[in-house]
């Protein structure tokens, strides 16, 4: 009797061969290409790959990818050879990704598969993935993808406020997009389209910032949300102008703050809570329990490895995490929506994150439903 030796492995460039005649017969679009699998197994890539290799020959293969920053991983993509189908393999790869997402600190795993890849949806149903959402126009042949989550940690169960997702569509307006997720998470029949981002745009921004058009600061996005019906706290470390570090050019700096100037005058004839300070993570979550939706000023680079002042709004908490929505998906990046809604970031990631610049800026808007004019007397 022949003895055959099974076990699964991390995939390395030797095996690209076995990944991409695996990739052709299992699936007849969406392909990952021989270059994509290059990229995807060396170390830049922020990925892993296991495979299921007996004998010396690999009969199947899974893909997951980090999101940095964040305690999320993503199973992007797994195929087992048709005649080693129903072995157990997919099941034994499943179980081994979400080990080695754990070892990373991962507390959820995401996945999109097809509505008629059924062998899949049961497979990752009875290990304990839950659907969330419906992705329409997904994939080459425009099906749509269907999205599931598994909390890999079981006593973390995050307490979510139910907070819609909306991409912002250009590069600077991740403020007014994080405005709109959180006005909308609090006014549910408030209509989000790209006109009314450009106009929270226009309203609240900067004028310049590191380049390009400019970004948006508390103040004028604070504006914005009282005009539109809302009660705000702002909070911010640093009484002077925000993001003048951003800027060389001494004639912009001087626009930047008397923008800023301009909206402060403005908002100290409202009753805007204007907090010189800065929140901790009980102060957060406090505001949370409270009804509250929290948009946060963070910094780009640890998620992006680039540096620039970036708006999420948080969705909610656990003992080990705040999730927030990204208004910004990195495609170019290899990410989608999925990556981007209700991301775990840990509490000590999150509150080393939640500041900008040299001088460790912080700014945070807390949106609340807007009390009656009688009890705004009352308790003033």
């Amino acid at each position: 009797m022949i003895s055959r030796i099974a076990m699964i492995r991390t995939a390395t460039l030797n095996d690209i061969d076995a990944l991409v005649a695996i990739e052709n017969t299992s699936f007849e679009t969406d392909r990952l290409s021989r270059r994509s699998f290059r990229h995807l197994l060396s170390p830049a890539a922020n990925a892993a790959t296991l495979v299921d290799e007996e004998d010396g020959a690999v009969r199947g293969y899974a893909m997951v990818l980090f999101n940095t920053g964040t305690s999320l991983a993503r199973m992007y993509s797994y195929a087992v050879w048709p005649e080693h189908r129903g072995k157990g393999i997919g099941r034994a790869l499943v179980q081994a990704c979400e080990a080695l997402a754990l070892e990373r600190d991962c507390i959820s795993m995401r996945l999109e598969v097809r509505p008629d890849n059924v062998a899949s949806r049961t497979l990752f149903e009875r290990h304990g993935y839950q659907f969330f959402e419906t992705a329409p126009d997904y994939y080459e042949d425009h099906a749509e993808a269907l999205r599931y989550e598994k909390m890999l940690v079981e006593h973390l169960r995050p307490e979510l406020v139910r907070v819609p997702y909306y991409q912002q569509t250009l590069d600077f307006t991740c403020g007014p997009a994080a405005l709109l997720m959180a006005m909308k998470g609090l006014q549910p029949d408030l209509e989000l389209d790209r006109k009314l981002e450009l106009r929270i745009w226009r309203e609240s921004t900067t004028v310049f910032m590191t380049s390009g058009h400019g970004g948006c600061g508390p103040y004028g996005l604070a504006l914005s949300a009282f005009k539109r019906g809302f009660d705000v706290e702002v909070w911010v470390n640093d009484e002077g102008a925000l993001f003048l570090n951003s800027v060389r050019d001494p004639e912009k700096r001087i626009v930047m703050e008397l923008v800023q100037e301009d909206f402060l005058d403005e908002l100290r004839t409202l009753p805007v809570k204007l907090v010189y300070g800065a929140l901790s993570g009980a102060d957060l979550q406090a505001r949370i329990e409270a009804g509250g939706i929290p948009v946060v000023l963070i910094s780009s680079y640890r998620i992006y490895q680039e540096k620039f002042p970036h708006w999420v709004v948080v969705t909610g908490y656990d003992q080990r995490s705040f999730y927030v929505h990204d208004p910004y998906v990195d495609k170019d990046g290899g990410k989608t929506v999925t990556d981007c809604v209700n991301m775990p970031i840990s509490r000590k990631d999150f509150q080393r994150m939640a500041r900008y610049g040299k001088t460790g800026q912080k700014a945070v808007l807390i949106l609340t439903r807007r009390k009656s004019r009688a009890t705004r007397n009352k308790r003033s």
